[in-house]
């Protein structure tokens, strides 16, 4: 009986270096009354003018992260300021370095330039979790670097309103395109539950797409419905498909399963976005089957 009690004992939790997490980050690290080691970053390297005041860093303008003991090794959330421009880079930084993305959201209204805060979380060894804040951080710092200030559109031509295979698109896409005017939209319904009653897709739990353009040069806008374990299969897909990540968030408190939602944006040939749509689908279904990527 005593030999199972230990067995069964919690691994200890490991202490963590602010030394450490300073040389693998770059930042200076300190160590709270808890044990939690937290970095920081602040962004006064661009102005930025909320509802006509320019806001101090300090006022809610900072990049950071935090590490955990979690048994014999770490986690770490954190949050990082990023301006438009630099959502891409520093969302492949964040998957290249083994962190997920948790969230992709604002925190202003009528600020000038736009700002959006992208949280990261991980688990693992603290010092290669540090060096992942750190490729975040220099991501954004080489967007920066390269441009200044940040900028006001993804480039690129701008699809002019022209003819759309819907059927060609709903072929690729494996469901059926809607044709209402000049836009083809896909969408796919979900069900889950919520009050204690079943809801589905005339409740807001759909995955879609809507093309506008032509077959030539179309942008495709949309959202993906997600369960907890399939967010970040979907964000890795969708940026390996060269799709933009604009928002990722809840619409909803209380469903079961809680759901997530995440938007995107994207241009080029209509066939080819519909294809790239579908690999996302397609990496979402191989979750509900059991092979998490």
């Amino acid at each position: 009986m005593l030999a199972l009690c230990f067995a069964q004992a919690p691994a200890f939790a490991a202490e963590i270096d602010p030394a450490k997490i300073h040389e693998a980050s770059g930042a200076q690290a300190k160590k709270q009354p808890d044990g939690v080691v937290r970095i920081g970053w602040p962004r006064d390297d661009v102005p930025v003018v909320v509802d006509g005041l320019k806001l101090p860093p300090a006022a809610g303008l900072g990049s950071w992260a935090a590490f955990a003991p979690m048994g014999e090794q770490a986690m770490v959330m954190g949050d990082t300021v990023v301006f438009e421009d630099e959502v891409d880079a520093a969302m492949d930084a964040a998957f290249k370095a083994g962190l997920d993305v948790t969230g992709l959201h604002n925190h202003f209204f009528f600020d000038k330039p736009k700002v959006y805060f992208m949280h990261i979380g991980g688990r693992g060894e603290p010092e290669p979790l540090a060096a992942g804040v750190k490729a975040v951080w220099d991501a954004i710092k080489a967007v920066r670097k390269q441009r200044p200030q940040p900028a006001t559109g993804f480039g690129g031509a701008v699809p002019r309103v022209g003819n759309l295979d819907a059927d060609a698109i709903g072929q690729a896409i494996g469901h059926r395109a809607e044709v209402n005017g000049d836009v083809a939209k896909v969408t796919i319904g979900r069900e889950g539950r919520m009050h204690g009653e079943t809801i589905g897709a005339s409740m807001g739990l759909t995955t879609w797409a809507a093309f506008t353009g032509s077959d030539q040069l179309a942008a495709v806008d949309g959202d993906f419905i997600m369960s907890a374990e399939e967010v970040q299969p979907v964000l890795r897909a969708l940026r390996e498909a060269g799709f933009h990540v604009v928002a990722l968030h809840n619409h909803m408190v209380g469903e079961q399963p809680a759901f997530y939602f995440v938007h995107f944006w994207n241009k080029g040939p209509a066939l080819e976005l519909a294809q790239g749509f579908r690999r996302v689908l397609d990496a979402q279904a191989r979750v509900a089957q059991g092979g998490r990527q």
